[in-house]
């Protein structure tokens, strides 16, 4: 893959630990959120007014489709990129908003947020030497959305995300989009069930909505970190990524 940055020699041993306290960081966000509406994770989806969960997937590959285009197409100087702390500031706005209409404007909220999330992750790869414009970075840019998301409550952190095979051409777009979007559509659902908790309403939108952000910001570095230090040292990621897990035990 092509590399627009030479980084000097990685310290492998340094880089694994730095690598496991990003995705440690990441594991525990998902708490703040269900401590916030009161609910296990399991039964968030649950929660979704009837007819939602045969909508969701739907919505999940839309928003895919729209922010694959629109976060590509607003980058280049056109919008200029924003640190971490200022893309969760804006998805601070995006989240209320959703919190505040009900299921439809939650679920209508769902492209900008995860434009914004994929603008930032495109970020991330090229901070990491990688070319937004190459296919195999934008599908690996896709397959940050795989990951289990912030409110997995599995104890042992997942990384199956970074075998996902996954490329983009113009005629396999589409077929990226239908292998991500059922994992997506998972954490999505509970993000848009949380925010749906009436007591909480817009201010639960805005926290969970960085809490998402967040997370995702925080697995594109985890993947494009395994990824550069993998080129580095030769080493398969799946290799590297056990290697991280086991940092974590």
């Amino acid at each position: 893959m092509e590399q627009q940055t030479v980084f000097p020699p990685l310290d492998r041993d340094a880089e694994l630990d730095r690598i496991a306290g990003i995705l440690k960081d990441a594991q525990g966000a998902g708490f703040q959120v269900l401590n916030l509406v009161g609910a296990q994770a399991e039964n968030l989806l649950d929660m979704l007014p009837k007819g939602a969960k045969a909508r969701l997937e739907k919505a999940t590959v839309s928003a895919l489709d729209y922010s694959l285009t629109a976060a590509k197409a607003s980058r280049g100087g056109r919008i200029p990129d924003t640190s971490d702390w200022l893309t969760r500031a804006i998805t601070l706005g995006t989240g209320a908003a959703g919190g505040f209409g009900g299921i439809g404007t939650a679920l209508a909220e769902l492209p900008v947020t995860t434009t914004v999330i994929l603008r930032a992750i495109l970020s991330t790869a090229e901070e990491h030497g990688f070319d937004s414009d190459h296919p195999d970075t934008r599908a690996a840019c896709i397959r940050v959305f795989a990951a289990a998301g912030p409110l997995d409550e599995k104890k042992e952190a997942d990384l199956s995300f970074l075998t996902l095979r996954l490329s983009v051409t113009g005629g396999t777009v589409q077929g990226l989009i239908a292998k991500v979007a059922p994992r997506l559509a998972v954490p999505l659902g509970q993000k848009v069930a949380a925010q749906m908790v009436p007591v909480i309403g817009a201010a639960a939108g805005a926290a969970i909505n960085y809490v998402f952000t967040a997370y995702y910001q925080d697995m594109a570095k985890v993947q494009f970190g395994l990824m550069r230090l993998s080129e580095a040292t030769g080493e398969s990621i799946e290799s590297l990524g056990h290697q991280v897990k086991a940092r974590l035990v």
